[in-house]
């Protein structure tokens, strides 16, 4: 990949909201991101938390125990493996980072890896607070201000949160300007000169016959070598 920032928008499903006690994380989501804008390229996985999901979590994500009693433990290969090597050792963006961090380090710690520090997270509720000030902060209220399309959440996903968040992100840093390409090539020399089209037939003059004859009967007037009657 050329030189430029990665980034990944990131996003997790929990069994409750208690990541320092009995709690654990049932679907992460990632977006790999380059120089703020998606690439295509996802992490999903369910996972199997050892332990029952709460009624909360349920009606919002509708992952249910059934659903959940085949997937890998966290601490699976597929699971933390995968997914340290698809985060590698970009940036990390979240909403309300600390609740993500703070399951996601919990499960690293319990299975002997080291936590991701602070430093590389991204907070996207600070950046929005900051450039909002007393507006809500929220994922869903974000989309609604930036027009993203919450159409097909019905249910909160680690992927498409984490998907509705690269788009979010990417107008808080500046909107879809940031992306664009003029053509611009930036290797091309700054004082080359700048090609513009010709018209095949110049635009009619949008002086009248009368407005033209005024004007050269002010410049007669004009005492000196005036400049502008080398155009009268």
């Amino acid at each position: 990949m050329t030189e430029g920032i990665r980034e990944i928008s990131f996003d997790t499903e929990t069994t409750g909201l208690d990541w320092a006690g009995d709690d654990r994380v049932i679907e992460l989501g990632a977006v790999e991101m380059f120089n703020h804008v998606p690439t295509g390229k996802t992490f999903r996985t369910l996972i199997n938390p050892g332990r029952n999901v709460s009624e909360a979590t349920v009606r919002i994500t509708g992952i249910t125990d059934d659903m959940l009693i085949d997937k890998p433990a966290f601490d699976s290969p597929e699971v933390v493996d995968a997914f340290l090597e698809f985060v590698g050792d970009s940036i990390i963006v979240a909403h309300n980072a600390s609740f993500d961090r703070g399951f996601l380090n919990a499960e690293l710690k319990r299975c002997g890896r080291s936590e991701l520090p602070e430093i590389r997270w991204v907070d996207t509720v600070e950046i929005a607070r900051k450039k909002f000030p007393g507006a809500p902060a929220s994922l869903d209220a974000l989309c609604k201000r930036f027009d993203i399309s919450l159409e097909s959440r019905t249910l909160h996903g680690a992927l498409l949160d984490a998907q509705l968040l690269a788009s979010v992100y990417l107008e808080l840093l500046g909107g879809r300007a940031r992306s664009f390409e003029f053509g611009f090539d930036k290797k091309a020399n700054a004082n080359e000169s700048i090609s513009r089209v010709q018209r095949d037939k110049p635009l009619a003059p949008r002086l009248t016959a009368e407005e033209r004859a005024a004007h050269q009967n002010f410049i007669r007037t004009l005492k000196g070598d005036s400049y502008w009657s080398k155009y009268d």
